[in-house]
């Protein structure tokens, strides 16, 4: 799926990245705990979090995800913005509450990874 069309799902604002929207994920991961993300993350994949720390962007750095979706309206800070665009990261946010939001990504076919997803 293409981040474009994530944004436009979720209703997001883009935080920074706008000119990386022709990107594509091939999966979503819904999690606050990022131990959870670092163990079963295992494709490309988009992050929706309500947890707003750096680590989140260093964890997508580490699992090579190119978004990030901030859900229940947070938002980063400056900080994790300019990390997040020196490592090439979409960051959205979007008022949606973390269920809604991935029900939406998955009715529209961003499944989670699994090898049973279709």
């Amino acid at each position: 799926m293409k981040i474009q069309s994530i944004v436009d799902l979720l209703e997001a604002e883009v935080l920074c990245g706008a000119d990386l929207l022709d990107g594509n994920v091939q999966s979503a991961c819904g999690s606050d705990m990022m131990s959870d993300v670092l163990a079963y993350v295992k494709e490309q994949a988009v992050l929706l979090t309500g947890l707003v720390n750096p680590q989140v962007i260093r964890t997508a750095m580490m699992m090579d995800m190119h978004c990030i979706v901030f859900v229940r309206g947070k938002v980063p800070s400056e900080e994790m913005i300019a990390l997040a665009v020196e490592n090439g990261i979409v960051l959205l946010s979007t008022e949606e509450r973390m269920y809604a939001a991935c029900g939406k990504l998955y009715t529209a076919g961003l499944g989670g990874g699994e090898e049973d997803d279709t």
